[in-house]
């Protein structure tokens, strides 16, 4: 059975691409309430992203000893998408949760298939590796007001080949993107990366191990490229999941994965409201004893899955549901959310956290507008 046919044996993974600090943790507890439907895997690709030998994140780089130590330095792409096939082959669909910026090399630098999955076991290329005719097709964000139209890839109207002919902004060919039904969760920088400094600094860091905010780890402009190259592949939409309390009324064929976007905080204000839809639209069967988790088993699987990530999930880990806050999210004036992140953080840090918040709000805004509406 090949690649291709193992996954298809069941229902298309459904792929939950993120940023960091979106509550993606919590959203995924949800779904790991379904043991016996659903093989959750919880981000994988980070594996290879920091520690293997096809790395491209820059936390690690000069740290063997810590990717040793994580017991992942030698897990490559190919490793983390045969054990997403493997995943696929137990009777259970698969539901990945995972950042965005773990399929790309970091700063916009141009990105190329992953050595590791550039030929197929019959010796193939890859989705033809090289540019067609010389040229390479672009595609993603043009970074005027409204929906890109697919001319460009990358911001301000520049120009990237991608790792193949058709633009891809990835180290993933896209006969292998095609396999996942693909759906976003994002969160307000203002919200998410606050929340990841304050994993960064002590006292939270020691328990994390890391002592420094990468502003390239924010995530939003890679969830945005791909975004728009899955819109231009037609691997997601041209119908938009709009509407959280009814079906998508615009599906032209019953094959097409509607754009499906969750904001974190339509999810704390309405969990019950924003699971049922997001189910709705993935195919996966609701139950409301999908939002409450209190059994010893369910906890012992949540623990393990959790554990290479000491520290970042610990809410998520000792949480017992998701119910509706009970108090929401007011507006706040930049000065005082300047001056709340200078009193926890100090002044250097809240010049970073206030450039970071500034560069990818207008990112977060354009994913917010193709959004489920509660």
């Amino acid at each position: 059975m090949t690649r291709s046919e193992e996954t298809m044996a069941v229902e298309k993974p459904v792929f939950v691409v993120t940023h960091p600090r979106a509550c993606s943790t919590a959203f995924e507890r949800v779904f790991m309430t379904c043991q016996d439907t659903l093989q959750c895997a919880h981000e994988p690709f980070g594996d290879a992203f920091y520690y293997g030998p096809e790395r491209l994140g820059e936390r690690y780089a000069d740290d063997e000893a810590g990717r040793v130590s994580s017991g992942f330095s030698k897990t490559t792409y190919r490793d983390v998408v045969d054990r997403l096939v493997r995943d696929g082959s137990k009777g259970k669909r698969v539901f990945i949760k995972d950042m965005a910026y773990y399929l790309m090399p970091p700063n916009g630098e141009p990105p190329s298939i992953a050595k590791s999955l550039r030929l197929l076991d019959g010796g193939k290329p890859v989705n033809g590796h090289s540019p067609v005719n010389g040229h390479s097709p672009t595609n993603g964000l043009n970074g005027v007001n409204g929906h890109s139209s697919g001319e460009t890839n990358g911001v301000n109207g520049t120009k990237d080949a991608g790792s193949d002919g058709t633009g891809n902004p990835t180290v993933i060919p896209l006969d292998i993107l095609k396999q996942y039904h693909w759906t976003f969760l994002i969160r307000h920088p203002r919200r998410a990366i606050p929340s990841y400094v304050r994993c960064c600094a002590p006292p939270l860091s020691e328990t994390t191990g890391w002592d420094h905010f990468m502003p390239s780890e924010a995530g939003y402009i890679e969830l945005r490229r791909l975004f728009d190259y899955l819109r231009q592949q037609g691997l997601v939409g041209p119908s938009v999941a709009r509407d959280a309390a009814a079906a998508t009324t615009e599906k032209k064929s019953k094959d097409e994965v509607t754009i499906t976007v969750l904001d974190a905080d339509d999810l704390l204000d309405h969990p019950e409201e924003a699971i049922r839809a997001f189910c709705r639209e993935t195919g996966i069967p609701f139950s409301p004893d999908m939002l409450s988790w209190d059994d010893e088993e369910n906890q012992k699987v949540v623990a393990e899955a959790f554990a290479k990530w000491n520290g970042w999930h610990n809410d998520a880990i000792n949480s017992k549901g998701l119910t509706p806050r009970t108090h929401h999210k007011k507006p706040v004036s930049e000065e005082s959310e300047n001056e709340e992140w200078r009193h926890k953080f100090g002044e250097e840090c809240q010049k970073t956290i206030r450039a970071a918040v500034d560069e990818n709000t207008p990112h977060y805004e354009y994913l917010k507008s193709f959004a489920l509406q509660f």
